[in-house]
């Protein structure tokens, strides 16, 4: 396995440490020198690049918030001239004014690397076939996976998403060894192979790399005993550079290994904003340490993991990511995310994977209906039981009483991309 292994794989922590903090001193030079926003900022907080003398320093400095990016819409927070960016992505800008991020041609290159390195570290080898069905355009995972599976030096299909009928005809053809998707639409694909009358687990596939939204242990259970494949993480966003910041190794499967020579992370508390200790739970903040365009000094990500250490890799591991902090909901004071939920309704018989929570206020209290879709085999009495069971699991398991609606098979509105897990209707008329 050590000879798979580039040569930032096999430094030391001590090595590791001393190139993190030459490019952590550089990026903040070039980030206060060309970015106005960093130059006021760290002069606000009275400091200056130059301060920053050991790794440790960097909690001094500010955050940057996806609220700063938005405000400097559309190019205020590039570091470099305009005709030095070779690509621009952007976020969806579904509750606002989208995000953007630019690249050099030096930036596109170091992204197509951690993608190569990301898909090997998942048991991608070159000469294999990748089916990208990530969404591609200015979403940065379809052109992020596949730059990378080409610089890895294997065959890619840009199936992008949507089409599932065609997707499945695609895979049963093209016979890809690996497939890049979100873990939902994976499940969606599932749906097409049995309606389709074709056994999943009989398919090329056997790696599946799957990222841009959390996921759980036992959805990943669910994929692999349906697909006979290995199912492993992967994480990334594009305010830092697209997927491929960490990746889960296919021969461990406990976490998330960062990919720390060009991405430094710090997990804080996401009330205080203090720094925590390696094990403890919280935010997700990352620094770029090798970004041209558009490096990023403290991003508060709003998903929450906790650091570890590493293990089939020198780079310290990230925890699954349980949720995000803006996808918490507080029910008549109790805290619960949809990762939860999750877990619950995959462990419950005669429910299929697909499920939703729908928030409403009924009078001053607000209320949470888990909405989850019966498997087709599925009889009223199951149904009943299945309903019966959620609600049981989630008043004991989280502390609080929610309503349950068994829904009838492909109910749910299917996404190409991520699953919408939470439609909050409290502040609509009527709800």
């Amino acid at each position: 396995m050590t000879a798979l292994l580039d040569a930032a794989e096999r430094m030391d922590r001590e090595e590791l440490r001393a190139l993190q903090l030459e490019r952590l001193r550089a990026t903040l030079r070039h980030a206060y020198t060309h970015v106005g926003h960093y130059r006021a900022a760290f002069d606000r907080a009275g400091l200056h690049p130059d301060d920053c003398r050991s790794l440790a320093d960097l909690a001094r400095f500010p955050f940057t918030t996806k609220a700063d990016l938005r405000d400097n819409y559309p190019f205020g927070m590039f570091a470099v001239p305009e005709d030095q960016v070779r690509r621009i992505h952007a976020s969806s800008g579904t509750t606002g004014r989208p995000t953007v991020v630019g690249y050099t041609q030096r930036d596109l290159d170091t992204w197509a690397d951690v993608v190569a390195r990301s898909i090997r570290a998942a048991g991608g080898r070159p000469g294999q076939k990748v089916h990208v069905a990530y969404g591609y355009g200015l979403f940065t995972g379809g052109l992020g996976a596949h730059y990378g599976a080409e610089r890895l030096g294997c065959t890619v299909i840009p199936a992008s998403g949507g089409m599932t009928a065609r997707q499945v005809q695609l895979i049963q053809d093209f016979r890809p060894d690996i497939i890049m998707v979100t873990p939902s639409y994976m499940l969606t694909l599932l749906d097409e192979f049995e309606r389709q009358g074709v056994d999943p687990r009989a398919t090329s596939l056997k790696v599946g790399i799957f990222g841009a939204e959390p996921w759980t242990q036992e959805m990943r259970r669910e994929i692999e005993e349906r697909f006979a494949i290995d199912a492993v993480d992967i994480y990334g966003l594009s305010e830092v550079m697209g997927p491929g910041v960490a990746q889960e190794c296919v021969e461990t499967k406990d976490g998330l290994h960062i990919w720390e020579d060009h991405f430094y992370p710090e997990v804080v508390d996401p009330f205080t904003g203090e720094v925590l200790p390696e094990g403890a739970e919280g935010e997700l903040v990352f620094t770029s340490l090798t970004k041209e365009a558009m490096p990023v000094i403290r991003y508060r990500t709003r998903d929450l993991t906790r650091l570890l250490p590493g293990t089939a890799r020198v780079f310290r591991r990230m925890e699954k990511v349980t949720g995000r902090s803006d996808d918490l909901v507080i029910l008549r004071g109790v805290n619960l995310f949809p990762t939860q939920i999750e877990e619950i309704v995959l462990r419950t018989p005669a429910v299929s994977p697909h499920f939703q929570l729908r928030l409403t206020r009924e009078g001053r209290l607000d209320v949470l209906t888990v909405r989850a879709e019966a498997r087709a085999e599925a009889t009223l009495e199951q149904r009943a039981a299945a309903a019966s069971a959620i609600a049981a699991a989630v008043k004991d398991g989280i502390g609080v009483s929610v309503g349950v609606e068994i829904l009838d098979p492909e109910t749910l509105e299917r996404s190409v991309g991520k699953f919408r897990r939470i439609v909050d209707e409290r502040d609509r008329p009527g709800g």
